[in-house]
């Protein structure tokens, strides 16, 4: 072989290695950026669940303070009398 035909060959090895180390680094990285979307939309999931349970819970005490207290628009604007 010649000197030329061993140099290009080494050069297309290399670059055929450098090639697939890459793409595979790449997936890896896509991987975890998709792992991680996941994580973060289980979160918001959670999140979101516990408002609407505090939502429902907060829905019920008012039911159930409306049954036991009347509850009056004020309409004067909450101020008191003051004519002393």
């Amino acid at each position: 072989m010649s000197r030329a035909s061993k140099i290009t060959l080494a050069g297309t090895s290399l670059a055929a290695v450098a090639i697939v180390f890459f793409v595979h680094y790449g997936q890896q990285a896509e991987k975890t950026a998709m792992h991680a979307g996941v994580v973060r939309d289980m979160e918001r999931q959670k999140v979101k669940k516990e408002r609407q349970a505090d939502f429902e819970m907060q829905r019920e005490l008012e039911g159930e303070y409306r049954k036991v207290q009347t509850v009056h628009d004020g309409g004067g604007g909450g101020k008191a009398d003051a004519g002393g």
